[in-house]
């Protein structure tokens, strides 16, 4: 399915769909590189997450022209971004050397961004144990890692709470105290604590206030980051309630989805809940 902008921006009598938060989505909605998709969804939303990889074999950490196109457009369309660090960042790794080469990734990352300005960097503190209730099997060393890298990545900046600390597969009070002791914030991401149980009440509760951005995508078939075809419209509305006694500047909604048709499903089912 090709994707117009007029598609994209779901005009209803030429009235474009407005929230009083601020929404955002990834820069993999188009099958194309990041500017390509910036310019599509440029007025459809106000944040776009920047999914960043950088391994050995490939790289799509922006050059100098491309953070300088990014800048015009953010300008021109009152656009802020929101970094994802890459996946397999091992911040809390147990093996010096490899943590030490995590920071020094996300540093490169910080580096060649900051003139974007990123309203957040979202961050993964990956397991390494398989299973099980705790993210490492020597909590000890998992922890105190953690606390290393936040440190010396909170040097890297001038606020350390643009730093939001994913959820995922384990419970994040595991990781509350380095959070919190640093200054960092939180990504609540809605679909991986819906697809490991947990309850979203408890979160909102016990982390809204330092919840900097929110990750939100469907579960259908067992499988994440899909449309919002697949939330409970409960969910859902608890949380647009949330935000919408939230001033917008505070916090970001990304659907976290990669594809055209689910954006557009996605946008479908939040035009319902649109300001007009």
């Amino acid at each position: 399915m090709t994707v117009s902008k007029n598609d994209l921006s779901l005009l209803d009598g030429g009235i474009a769909l407005s929230f009083p938060f601020r929404l955002g989505t990834s820069s993999y909605i188009i099958p194309a590189d990041i500017i390509p998709n910036v310019r599509a969804l440029a007025g459809i939303v106000d944040d776009i997450e920047l999914v960043l990889f950088e391994t050995e074999e490939f790289s799509n950490l922006p050059d100098a022209d491309t953070i300088d196109t990014l800048r015009v457009l953010a300008k021109e369309h009152e656009l802020s971004y929101t970094v994802h660090f890459p996946l397999d960042v091992s911040l809390c790794d147990s093996n010096e050397e490899c943590r030490e080469k995590s920071v020094e990734q996300c540093r490169r990352i910080i580096d060649c961004t900051r003139p974007l300005d990123p309203f957040a960097f979202i961050v993964h503190c990956n397991e390494d144990s398989p299973e099980g209730e705790f993210p490492s099997r020597d909590m000890e060393t998992w922890l105190k890692q953690a606390h290393r890298s936040f440190g010396e990545l909170s040097s890297c900046v001038d606020d350390p709470k643009c730093f939001a600390v994913e959820t995922l597969r384990y419970p994040l009070h595991t990781l509350e105290t380095p959070i919190r002791e640093h200054g960092f914030s939180v990504c609540l991401d809605i679909g991986h604590l819906l697809l490991n149980s947990y309850s979203i009440e408890e979160h909102y509760r016990k982390y809204w206030d330092i919840t900097r951005v929110i990750h939100l995508h469907g579960i259908i078939d067992g499988k994440d980051h899909a449309s919002l075809k697949g939330l409970d419209k409960q969910v859902l509305e608890i949380l647009l309630n949330l935000l919408k006694t939230t001033a917008a500047s505070e916090r970001v909604l990304t659907l976290e989805i990669f594809s055209e048709s689910d954006f557009i499903h996605s946008m479908e089912i939040l035009e319902r809940y649109a300001e007009r």
